[in-house]
């Protein structure tokens, strides 16, 4: 007749004493199982490839960084000037467009694949790629500090990738704000050339006025024979010079007018008799001429040295073995369990058959 334990357990309750007994009865099995799964796990520890990480920490420029973008602009230009915030907010952009990622996909991660792998799916290997170069802010207290991350099996390569693209970015942004700038610059000195050119027509059309008006004083002082200014003595003498222009311009002469006009209708240019016009003149030169070296703007930072990773973060050995002994040793306790039941099933069944023959 079975024990009162044995019937516990095929009533369905768990006897602890009872299985720690029946693994150590099937500790052998315990230790055939758990082995492969440990060499399993020293195999990959040992085999897998090893992945190295690089990191670039990014902040806002300087003032003093984009100081030459605000060269010509403020003051009273008209052109708003650019500021920290404006110069990063266009940097940030570039560093998580699409745009920047396609071509450092393109120019740097497909050429470097072997060339077996270049032939596989596009989506694919792009989706490989996002996988292994990422670009992330650093934490909630820093918003405008961004990391950027590079996860390859060659610790060169993953100091380079962050690098280039940091400044592939760079570049990026660079080219548009100084694009706007330029674009600001010539819509600033077309302004300022149609403002000239506009007092140069309202010149013109004054001269051409005046002519016409010394024109038919001169017809005035010839038709009463006066060829030159009457001469009154005393005070009324300035007071009667004053006054010859307009309906009195006759009173001139007709000596004094026909030398006006004839200087008038050979004068080659009206620019010398335009107020403020030299000055409108030097500034679309400047604005046609002003031309920013990228060289010499900064839109980002970088926020201290990128190391060259000397330790792969990945695989974690020590955790990668000992995860595979856990597995091993759970499995094999299942197993020596199960074997260990289906013995004593065996036995049972055995011994209740011999007792009733």
């Amino acid at each position: 007749m079975r024990n009162d334990r044995e019937r516990l357990i095929d009533a369905g309750e768990i006897d602890l004493f009872e299985l720690v007994q029946a693994v150590w009865r099937q500790k052998l099995w315990v230790v055939i199982v758990a082995v492969p799964f440990l060499l399993v796990g020293l195999a990959y520890a040992v085999l897998a490839p090893k992945v190295y990480q690089a990191k670039l920490y990014i902040q806002a420029p300087s003032q003093d960084e984009i100081t030459q973008l605000n060269y010509g602009r403020g003051a009273d230009s008209g052109l708003s000037t650019y500021t920290v915030k404006d110069v990063y907010g266009v940097y940030l952009e570039a560093l998580n467009s699409q745009g920047v990622r396609n071509k450092f996909f393109r120019t740097v991660y497909e050429p470097a694949l072997p060339e077996g792998e270049r032939g596989g799916s596009r989506d694919v290997l792009y989706s490989q790629f996002i996988s292994k170069l990422t670009v992330e802010r650093v934490d909630k207290d820093h918003p405008t500090r961004y990391v950027v991350t590079a996860n390859v099996d060659d610790p060169n390569v993953a100091a380079q990738w962050v690098t280039t693209y940091a400044e592939m970015a760079s570049d990026f942004a660079k080219r548009e704000v100084l694009a706007g700038n330029r674009s600001e610059f010539s819509v600033k000195a077309d302004n300022l050339q149609w403002e000239i050119d506009s007092a140069r027509a309202s010149a013109q059309k004054l001269r051409e006025d005046r002519i016409v008006r010394l024109k038919e004083a001169l017809k005035v002082a010839r038709s009463i024979g006066l060829e030159k200014p009457p001469i009154i003595s005393g005070n009324l003498s300035s007071e009667v010079s004053a006054g010859m222009s307009g309906s009195l311009s006759y009173m001139r002469g007709s000596k004094a007018l026909e030398g006006e006009i004839a200087n008038l209708e050979s004068r080659a240019s009206n620019d010398a008799f335009i107020d403020g016009l030299r000055g409108k003149q030097e500034k679309v030169t400047f604005y046609r001429a002003l031309n920013i070296d990228p060289a010499v703007v900064a839109v980002f930072k970088q926020d201290g040295a990128v190391e060259l990773p000397d330790k792969p973060i990945k695989p974690k050995k020590v955790l990668i073995v000992l995860g595979a002994l856990i597995l091993g040793l759970v499995v094999g306790v299942l197993v020596a369990i199960t074997r260990d039941l289906v013995r004593r099933r065996v036995k049972t069944a055995a011994a209740e058959n011999s007792s009733r023959g």
